[in-house]
């Protein structure tokens, strides 16, 4: 008998399963600011395998594997080639969301044999000192934050390359970078970072600073809107809207010269996206569920500290499917999260209290 997929009270099916494998970051971008350490009782190989196997179950399609910086797990290979035969059950995609700093060539290719399909890098400068200042680096002095930053930036650029020689093809969406743009730190970055996606051939990413967490020190002022970015490349570059798929978080542009071999024009894979859960939230269609890295199930990404869901009780002394199965089947038909769309309604009407008071978990361990 074919089982049927949970809906939520919005009538949301469930798709995307973002796995966080660690707290931890190489990193200390200030839109995130991890923590150093992991929390107690990280789930184990198989308890990780168990979770998958149950959001499958109820439908999820798409493992995005998180962190923190995943690439810090030394299981993460197994993971993936452990999860890999549940394709024949309905896991159509693998996916992995890095900064990319611990990207070498050798570990590119190894996560390709395991099974992982597609791969996103992040990059929010593309100067020594733009990208040293968004990642944490060198503290206040300007020279070392550039030194440091220098060399994070070499880093994620032969990442990109060695991505690309492992097999992840940025034709087929295989390869993609993300950079957060915050307004009045990094957003003279904005055309800097369209022609590096357009000369390297890669779908560049761009994502509105977002109130996730408590630590940012987020306003909205801060915010620069996806309008305005696709307004200011769109300037640059002819820009023909593509649309935001069922379920996706971005809306996606294709530059009006690709092919046509003009100047920095590679085609292809280079493409403009915006996520804009700020300014033109998407919450209507969202289907993704989010589980951290010790085990604690979450339905929205602006979730409050200690609403989610105690995953282990299904997962200790060994997993239980059958009751893993129903007690994430009973969250999510209890969800009604919709909080982006909330914090606008409330701009919209000039309430003099909006939802970013509120308390979120951070974004560090709810797969950001």
């Amino acid at each position: 008998m074919t089982r049927v997929p949970p809906l939520d009270r919005l009538g949301r099916p469930l798709g995307v399963l973002r796995l966080s494998l660690t707290a931890r970051c190489n990193l200390a971008c200030p839109y995130c600011l991890p923590d150093g350490v992991e929390p107690p009782g990280l789930l184990t190989l198989r308890q990780r395998l168990a979770v998958i196997e149950a959001a499958v179950a109820l439908g999820a399609g798409s493992l995005r594997l998180t962190g923190g910086e995943p690439l810090l797990h030394d299981g993460l290979e197994a993971l993936i080639a452990a999860a890999a035969p549940l394709r024949e059950r309905g896991l159509r995609e693998i996916a992995l969301t890095s900064n990319g700093v611990l990207l070498s060539a050798e570990r590119a290719r190894t996560l390709r044999a395991a099974g992982l399909q597609r791969i996103t890098l992040s990059l929010d400068g593309t100067t020594g000192e733009s990208v040293g200042r968004m990642a944490g680096a060198g503290g206040a002095d300007p020279g070392e934050r550039a030194r440091r930053g220098q060399v994070l930036l070499a880093k994620v650029l032969a990442a990109i390359e060695h991505a690309r020689a492992a097999g992840f093809d940025p034709r087929r969406g295989e390869l993609k970078l993300n950079a957060v743009i915050q307004r009045g730190v990094n957003d003279d970055q904005l055309l800097p970072l369209a022609a590096l996606g357009r000369e390297r051939g890669l779908e560049l990413r761009l994502i509105e600073f977002m109130d996730v967490g408590t630590r940012n020190g987020w306003q909205p002022e801060t915010v620069l809107s996806a309008a305005e970015m696709v307004d200011r490349i769109g300037h640059r570059w002819p820009l023909e809207p593509r649309g935001r798929g069922a379920h996706g978080t971005a809306s996606r542009w294709r530059y009006g010269d690709a092919g046509t071999g003009g100047s920095g024009s590679t085609g292809g894979g280079a493409h403009l996206a915006v996520v804009a859960s700020v300014t033109a939230p998407f919450c209507g269609d969202c289907n993704r569920l989010r589980v951290t890295a010790d085990g604690i199930a979450y339905t929205c990404l602006f979730a409050a500290p200690g609403s989610g869901l105690d995953l282990r009780p299904w997962l200790q002394p060994q997993p239980d499917p059958v009751g893993l199965r129903q007690a994430l089947a009973d969250r999510w038909r209890r969800r009604q999260d919709r909080y982006s769309e909330e914090r606008q309604e409330l701009w919209q009407a000039s309430a003099p209290q909006h939802p970013t008071t509120s308390r979120h978990a951070e974004m560090a361990y709810l797969g950001g």
